[in-house]
């Protein structure tokens, strides 16, 4: 969901697919990483969370989840991974379906480092312009790309733009799919320096008590800032919740939680 941006045919270099292929290994945490707190398993249902638009996860006060848009982006994703696996911290990343097809191998990185993966439409589109045909194109144009770079059905979707259309949630409802809107984000699509994201992000923690936060990993500076963001939520005693949905595997070597 990023506020002002669009979307631009990516390329992949050589580098970004050598650093992709790095990046399948296991890190090794030190006691200091900040870690994944617990997993939180959801229901599949037509559920929608994210008090800006809907009903508060079941969190419990200090607890966060970290939640990325608009990816995968072969420039960026990799070291928004990287970083992830430094802290030994699970993620849940809302892709768009276009660079999902075109950068299958990252979405899958992806899927195989332990992150959830959920959708964020086909093209990224403006869907309160766009008929009610136009909608449900896009919709169908992102459930193949799903089935076919990562199997199955998303379990999670969250509207670009935030823009919820009743035609869409009709829609995702008769598959059983969660809408997934946020609590609270740093504008990491707008110029910023990574202690800008860094102060928003304690300022906004503080007034919320934790909740769903918005990133983009198709951003460089929200790549180049995170590790400093995921020490900031360290420092201030915030835990990481990993979300999954009871249809899919457990994350290996994390406790779950029902929810």
């Amino acid at each position: 969901m990023n506020a002002g941006s669009t979307l631009r045919p990516l390329r992949v270099t050589a580098a970004a697919l050598l650093l992709g292929s790095a990046l399948s290994a296991t890190a090794a945490c030190g006691d200091d990483a900040l870690g994944t707190a617990r997993v939180l398993t959801l229901p599949r249902e037509a559920a929608a969370y994210g008090r800006m638009q809907h009903a508060p996860l079941p969190l419990q006060p200090d607890e966060v989840v970290i939640t990325f848009d608009d990816g995968p982006r072969p420039e960026s994703t990799p070291l928004v991974l990287k970083a992830l696996q430094a802290e030994c911290v699970r993620a849940t990343f809302f892709m768009v379906g276009e660079p999902m097809r075109a950068h299958a191998a990252l979405a899958r990185e992806v899927k195989a480092q332990g992150h959830s993966v959920g959708v964020h439409g086909w093209r990224h589109e403006h869907f309160a312009a766009l008929t009610e045909a136009a909608q449900l194109a896009d919709l169908r144009a992102l459930e193949a790309a799903y089935r076919e770079v990562l199997g199955g059905t998303a379990p999670a979707y969250r509207f670009p733009f935030l823009e919820e259309t009743p035609f869409l949630r009709g829609a995702l409802a008769a598959s059983r799919t969660t809408v997934m809107s946020v609590d609270l984000g740093v504008e990491d699509w707008e110029p910023q320096t990574a202690q800008q994201m860094a102060d928003k992000l304690t300022q906004r923690l503080a007034a919320s008590r934790g909740g769903i936060v918005l990133l983009h990993d198709a951003q460089d500076r929200t790549a180049a800032a995170l590790p400093l963001l995921l020490r900031t939520i360290k420092a201030h005693g915030y835990r990481v919740v990993h979300l999954q949905w009871a249809d899919e595997p457990p994350a290996s070597g994390l406790k779950s939680s029902g929810g």
